[in-house]
């Protein structure tokens, strides 16, 4: 009984380890993409525009 008590924990870790990716790759696309994108697209314009738009020397 020992290998089944030597097993368990990497099974339940690979159960939960293929969850997440199954819910990774469901949640990619979708409705939510453009928002996503667009989300992403601001936060890069702002952080590209930042620095040079506070200096006035």
């Amino acid at each position: 009984m020992d290998y089944v008590s030597a097993l368990v924990p990497p099974v339940v870790m690979a159960v939960f380890f293929v969850g997440l990716v199954v819910t990774i790759v469901k949640s990619q696309g979708g409705p939510n993409k453009a928002k996503e994108d667009a989300a992403v697209d601001a936060a890069l314009a702002r952080a590209e525009s930042g620095p040079q738009a506070g200096r006035d020397n």
